[in-house]
């Protein structure tokens, strides 16, 4: 697949060099041309330097042959008319852009904008940490219905299946961190101590789904 990155800094070079590493083809766009000293000297994609939303810059990166498109400069309002420009100008269907303004962020993937919004998702996995209780969110569908959120559990379920926590919550358990890796939970997977709980439900009924995540499992 060849894609567009929109912005060199830290985040659009890493994410360049590794799509590369993938066997990816990629084309970097930045205004300014010395950005490009952190691609390295490995780095084979196109270098763009040009506004990343005008449409001329686009074309000269390969747009109209991209399969993804990812707006990831320092500013808002720049990575969301380039993601808009990608989708809707150039029909590009994977598109995503980085927003630092949480609140922008959750107005445009309501508007069926893919977006990253940085500061928050750094906030709430900080908090994550210091307040391991309740669920912090990691995803929401576009409608804000469904969500994907780590949810703490009552240290009593260490040893208990899974599927007791599903059954007491209503909630489904998408996927377990254990030791740092995600592991997909079977039917007689059983939750380990350390273990996060990544949990797939309705927005309507998180209150509920934490309050049953808080509970100890009942004596059989």
């Amino acid at each position: 697949m060849h894609i567009v990155i929109m912005g060199c800094g830290r985040v659009g070079s890493t994410l360049a060099q590794t799509l590369e590493e993938l066997g990816h083809s990629v084309a970097v766009v930045d205004r300014d041309a010395t950005s490009f000293r952190r691609l390295g000297s490995h780095f084979s994609g196109r270098r763009v330097t040009g506004v990343g939303f005008d449409q001329d810059t686009l074309r000269a990166a390969g747009i109209e042959e991209a399969g993804a498109f990812a707006a990831v400069s320092s500013g808002d309002n720049s990575n969301i008319i380039a993601a808009r420009v990608a989708r809707e100008t150039f029909g590009v269907e994977n598109v995503v852009a980085r927003i630092y303004d949480p609140r922008r962020a959750e107005v445009y993937q309501r508007l069926g904008i893919p977006t990253v919004a940085t500061v928050r998702w750094t906030a709430d996995q900080m908090l994550r940490r210091l307040l391991p209780s309740g669920a912090e969110p990691l995803w929401r569908d576009p409608s804000g219905s469904v969500q994907l959120a780590e949810v703490h559990v009552n240290p009593q379920w260490v040893g208990h299946r899974l599927s007791g926590l599903e059954q007491a919550s209503g909630a489904r358990v998408a996927f377990l961190t254990r030791l740092g890796e995600g592991i997909l939970p079977g039917p007689d997977t059983v939750l380990q101590e350390g273990d996060l709980v990544h949990v797939i439900m309705q927005q309507a009924d998180v209150a509920a789904v934490e309050a049953a995540f808080e509970k100890a499992p009942e004596a059989n």
